[in-house]
């Protein structure tokens, strides 16, 4: 894993929501809505986040994940010189740039024409999961391997750390082995992170030679294990996550552009601390999705524009989001301080140390230290068995509380100790 990644905490957007661009290509040519974004970095930087992870920002006809042309910035975000004022003023504040990659499929209308789709036994192009306008490359042509690693070193020459691969589960992992060395002997220090769903992420990043892959498994333990009051859930799926670290360190999350905000998510709101305090104490290189630190509501649904209430424009200024939002956005800076103040949790082994339905404790451990988190989902305060003797608080739901290991009913304690 690259070092920088380590420490990374990044704040994912949707630039074509977030700058309430237009849904089709061809309805608003020539505008500069990445501006709009590069004033929003400060308040990324104030939330404590060290990356900026962004959608799609390539020329496409609609949601940005039809790409047209992978080496021009969608006119409906501007130009090239906005993109590259964008990663310079990023990295004035120590924010890296990772972008959106899509090359399991592109837009019928490619710019590099349809030689390079695949074809179904019948001669038909295949597509993308019933999309038909989502046509899907033929990733055994060696063309597409080199046009791939050109985009890739492309934005990576422009001063990006890294990528994002959209749909990497449908991409054959021997295709990353074609199109990666290339691309780590000019940026040894590029950060390569495949969304996969499900299956076997171990063997997928062994196969591919990516660094990382999203870790689809604990975000869906997280918000199931609070909405049934099933803790033995969340468990099962650390065992999982924890044996994925002998490997490599998946990128972790608990919203992001393709699923209901967390807000809708929870049957109960008292809970969305809970689900943070877990992103942020697990191992993991963990991402914000922009309004879910605002609390967020947004509910995906199956059918033509299902998207748009999770992918919102966001306002001109922070001054202009809704006053119910900034203690939401608190929480979130307190236990991203947390995490930044303990980066070795990055890679802490969590084991269970005590757990019933509505109560659990994970002790989560590293040569530096160790972290305990007491979570409670239940009604009546919880007195967990354990002994916290040299102890401290590091971060609580109720500022004042001491070292113990009793917690409010909904409550939630995180305690460490150092080696």
């Amino acid at each position: 894993m690259v070092r920088w990644a380590e420490h990374a905490i990044f704040w994912h957007v949707y630039p074509l929501g977030f700058t309430g661009a237009p849904r089709a290509a061809a309805e608003s040519p020539g505008q500069h809505r990445l501006r709009r974004l590069a004033d929003w970095l400060d308040y990324a930087v104030e939330l404590g986040c060290s990356g900026l992870l962004l959608g799609p920002v390539f020329a496409s006809e609609t949601h940005g994940y039809d790409t047209v042309d992978h080496f021009r910035i969608d006119p409906r975000l501007g130009d090239e010189q906005d993109f590259d004022r964008l990663v310079a003023a990023a990295g004035e504040r120590g924010l890296r740039v990772v972008l959106d990659g899509v090359f399991n499929h592109v837009s019928a209308r490619f710019a590099q024409g349809r030689d390079w789709f695949r074809r179904r036994p019948d001669g038909a192009y295949d597509v993308f999961e019933g999309h038909h306008h989502l046509v899907a490359l033929d990733h055994a042509k060696p063309a597409v391997a080199e046009y791939v690693t050109r985009v890739l070193n492309h934005w990576l020459d422009r001063g990006v750390s890294g990528w994002r691969l959209d749909a990497a589960y449908a991409v054959p992992p021997e295709f990353w082995q074609r199109v990666l060395p290339a691309v780590r002997e000019r940026h040894p220090d590029a950060w390569l992170v495949g969304e996969v769903l499900h299956g076997d992420y171990t063997a997928y990043v062994e196969r591919s030679g990516l660094d990382s892959v999203t870790q689809y498994e604990l975000w869906k333990a997280i918000w199931s294990s609070l909405n049934d009051g099933n803790f033995f859930e969340l468990a099962w799926a650390l065992k999982r996550h924890v044996a994925l670290l002998d490997v490599f360190v998946p990128q972790t999350f608990v919203g992001n552009h393709d699923v209901t905000r967390l807000a809708s998510r929870l049957t109960d709101e008292r809970h969305f601390a809970h689900a943070l305090v877990l992103l942020t104490t697990l191992a993991g290189v963990p991402s914000i999705y922009y309004g879910d630190e605002q609390a967020f509501r947004g509910l995906k649904e199956e059918r033509e524009g299902g998207d748009d209430a999770i992918r919102p424009a966001f306002p001109r200024e922070p001054g202009e989001l809704a006053p119910f939002g900034w203690p939401t956005y608190r929480l979130h800076q307190r236990l991203i301080g947390m995490r930044r103040r303990h980066p070795w949790l990055v890679r802490a082994h969590t084991s269970v140390e005590h757990l019933t339905n509505r109560a659990v404790a994970l002790r989560s451990l590293a040569a530096e230290g160790e972290v305990l988190t007491l979570l409670n989902i239940g009604d009546e305060p919880y007195r967990f068995p354990l002994d916290v003797t040299g102890f401290s608080v590091i971060a609580t739901a109720s500022p004042g509380d001491r070292p113990g290991s009793t917690v409010p009913g909904h409550g939630w304690l995180v305690l460490a100790k150092y080696a």
